[in-house]
């Protein structure tokens, strides 16, 4: 599965950090203030660059919005390691966030043992060491690891939780502690990564009481934001609900969540899980978890209070469009995630079909071979897959839609540094539908999306429409780790279309870019609305397969007329 995750800290009064040098440990300003960052009042220019944004959105703590600024600015220039270094310690500070709020991390950190903690850091750099697609630098790890300790104990809410009674004196003399102690340190492997996290852990404890288990955790954080954005470790609650959704199904509401301020807004819903059946459709907001306000508590708290046994009940308070408000009582239970959400005939005259993919999960091919025969039985003769918005999936859900339309020749290659990863996925000729084809895509299509949407325009297999894809070319791996202590998401290789192009960073351009200038209507169900007269690239792809069809047929009607 694919997850997609998004430090400047303020400057302010004296304290110090840990900046990574050539060889050693050096000392620059970084504050511990619980308060606001001070800014520095300067003009502000009519239209700031995306990186002005950025800090903008840094110095309000919306780290979530300076990272997608970072990200976007990346696919420009992916090779700045500059920004790379902001993307990463924006990251750092997003997935602080969540941590913070995660109750299952805190409990397991509370009632960890430290030993166990530190193993557990230890097999995640094993992993690393073996498996993730480049070479590991240990210095730079070692060093993320230190910032995301440097970011949480400037955090209100891991103080308040881990460190209740503890000073900015106390917290200053401490850091200036482990300066001293790890000023002339040089991390050649991993063994001297676990060794710099041991001593943390050490003088950490001593200076200020701060459980081992909590530094540990924040290295394990650091380390893996520091190789790439998509590499993480999971929580066993996070690891169990990814291997759900691989499976296609997971205990839940059966909602799709935009974390906001304020609300948890109601991207999309499943109509037979409990939100669906319960009320709650698309556009709505939720303000409220079991008496919790979302703009009181925070939306990742809230998100969490959403998670539950199966059989048990939690409720909401739910905000419509038009502002009226409802309360409800909701019984969470095992939901079957569709691969689809929509399909049907959008021109019967001309039988043009269209489907909308949500997900490539293990189920996906035999939901897909299903719809394409109930798409037959209404007529279809040409098809329209919609993969926009779909951040992807699994790497084997794409081939297994692609070989649906591909008969013969390469659908993806994959390459790692760890030969196991090296690997052709070929097309099998079984089982191919021949219909004509228009794949639809945009900017937040990625990932499996984009193996699907690259191998049919290499193979000449259908028209590409809509925008340019994500551009997330990479493959990770999700290792289960011992003495169930969670997973990990791991970047193992890289993978290229059919004509051997890397996908990363550059995503897939359609053969008709066509920009959604505002955004589709959509009815409160999931159901094929009757008119997409609003859905410019929909429209478009109808088109085009009209023009297909009618050109057809007049190419039929000649030849007929010359026999």
């Amino acid at each position: 599965m694919d997850v997609c995750s998004r430090l400047v800290l303020a400057r302010c009064c004296a304290a110090l950090w840990f900046c990574w040098s050539s060889c050693a440990w050096s000392q620059i300003d970084l504050p511990f203030s619980s308060g606001r960052p001070a800014t520095l009042l300067a003009p502000q220019p009519v239209q700031p660059s995306p990186l002005q944004q950025a800090q903008e959105h840094e110095s309000r703590g919306q780290w979530a919005d300076a990272l997608a600024i970072y990200q976007q600015a990346l696919k420009q220039n992916p090779n700045d390691t500059a920004l790379l270094h902001k993307r990463t310690l924006a990251r750092i500070q997003c997935d602080l966030s969540r941590r913070c709020n995660d109750l299952g991390l805190i409990a397991q950190i509370e009632q960890g043992d430290p030993r166990k903690a530190l193993s557990l850091y230890s097999e995640i750099l094993q992993k690393i060491d073996t498996y993730h697609v480049e070479t590991p630098d240990w210095h730079a790890l070692s060093r993320y690891g230190l910032i995301s300790l440097q970011a949480a104990l400037a955090n209100p809410s891991f103080r308040q939780r881990f460190l209740p009674q503890a000073s900015e004196q106390q917290i200053q003399r401490a850091w200036e502690q482990l300066h001293v102690a790890l000023r002339d340190t040089t991390v050649r492997g991993r063994n001297d990564s676990v060794w710099v996290a041991e001593r943390t852990a050490q003088i950490m404890h001593d200076q200020l009481g701060l459980k081992s288990a909590a530094v540990f955790h924040e290295f394990v954080a650091g380390t893996t934001a520091g190789l790439d954005l998509y590499s993480s470790y999971l929580t066993r609650d996070q690891y169990q609900d990814t291997m759900s959704q691989i499976d296609g199904n997971f205990v839940g509401l059966g909602v799709e969540l935009k974390l906001q301020n304020d609300s948890l807004d109601i991207v999309n819903v499943i109509d037979l899980g409990p939100a669906g059946q319960g009320g709650i459709r698309r556009g709505d907001k939720i303000i409220a978890v079991d008496g919790n306000s979302v703009a009181q508590v925070g939306a990742e708290r809230c998100a969490d209070l959403l998670r539950g046994l199966e059989g048990s009940f939690v409720s909401v308070r739910v905000q419509r469009p038009d502002g009226q408000q409802h309360q409800l009582s909701l019984q969470r239970r095992r939901v079957e995630i569709p691969s689809f959400d929509r399909a049907g005939i959008v021109d019967a005259a001309r039988g043009v079909a269209y489907l909308r993919l949500v997900n490539f999960q293990k189920t996906t091919g035999q939901d897909l071979d299903a719809a394409l025969w109930q798409l037959h039985r209404q007529g279809m003769r040409h098809l329209i897959i919609d993969v926009r918005g779909n951040p992807g999936g699994l790497l084997t859900a794409a081939v297994d839609v692609a070989n649906r339309f591909i008969d013969r020749g390469v659908i993806v290659s994959t390459k790692g540094r760890n030969p196991l990863e090296d690997f052709t996925h070929q097309a099998q000729a079984e089982g191919t539908w021949r219909v004509p084809l228009v794949v639809l895509i945009d900017e937040n299509s990625a990932s499996a999306s984009e193996i699907f949407a690259a191998a049919i325009a290499d193979h000449g297999r259908g028209m590409i429409v809509g925008q340019q894809s994500y551009g997330k070319g990479s493959v990770q791996g999700i290792f289960p780790l011992n003495g169930n202590t969670g997973g990990l998401r791991l970047t193992t290789a890289l993978f290229y279309s059919p004509r051997g192009v890397a996908i990363s960073q550059r995503g897939v351009i359609p053969d008709v870019a066509v920009q959604q200038t505002a955004k589709p209507a959509v009815s409160e169900t999931n159901e094929l609305s009757t008119s997409h007269s609003d859905d410019v690239v929909l429209q478009t792809a109808i088109g085009l397969l009209r023009r297909q069809a009618e050109a057809s047929t007049l190419y039929q009607a000649t030849i007929a007329g010359q026999k």
